[in-house]
């Protein structure tokens, strides 16, 4: 699905190559300051590579249409964007831009329990904590469909044990429907129980690969 080839972004990133393949769950691990979201940022080509290539199924980021991009890959920050409003108005804002129909309220409402966010549609979204606004903008985005997922740090403002339970929800999700998941996470438990591949960056280098079973 995505595949980088004598990638180089400023002094933060150089990839000489790094593959992943649909329908996995990847997780990156590395130091603060190796380059982990901003190789996100490269596969729905909110940056781009100052050298080499970023390829989506066979074709380079730089020639896709951006926007029909970023409706099938649809990145998450550790800080996410909540727009002034209810958490309905938030929740639906990810289909507008997807140009997809309005969902029912108990589909908001079932979406927001399995991410564990116990609040009425009509709550304020600017009222919320850090941890409950990762989960709206989860919710906003799992709500959307896309075919892959990027995520920066989504357990950050969670503790352990909300943020095993919402990923495990996620990852059930994405394997049951066939997406991908790409995870930036400084939780190696989570990468280790969740991921089929995790990626390691070290001074903005791919420093090792690993798939569920060792070292390739």
């Amino acid at each position: 699905m995505f595949f980088l080839r004598g990638v180089r972004y400023k002094n933060i990133l150089q990839i000489d190559e790094l593959e992943i393949e649909a329908g996995q769950i990847i997780c990156i691990l590395g130091e603060s300051g190796s380059g982990k979201t901003t190789l996100l940022k490269l596969l729905n080509h909110l940056v781009s590579c100052d050298l080499g290539t970023v390829q989506y199924k066979g074709q380079d980021v730089k020639v896709l249409d951006a926007v029909a991009l970023r409706r099938e890959v649809v990145m998450l920050p550790q800080t996410p964007l909540l727009f002034p409003g209810t958490i309905k108005k938030n929740m639906l804002m990810g289909l507008l831009f997807s140009k997809k129909e309005p969902a029912a309220d108990a589909v908001l409402l079932q979406l927001l329990e399995d991410v564990g966010l116990k609040k009425e549609l009509d709550h304020d979204a600017g009222s919320l904590s850090g941890g409950e606004k990762q989960r709206l903008a989860l919710s906003r985005i799992m709500l959307m469909d896309p075919e892959t997922i990027l995520l920066d740090e989504p357990t950050s403002a969670l503790d352990d044990d909300t943020g095993d339970k919402i990923m495990e929800f996620v990852s059930r999700y994405v394997k049951s429907k066939g997406k991908t998941l790409v995870m930036v996470t400084h939780n190696k438990a989570i990468a280790r129980h969740l991921g089929e591949g995790i990626v390691t960056l070290s001074g903005g280098k791919v420093q090792q690969i690993q798939k569920a079973g060792g070292v390739i």
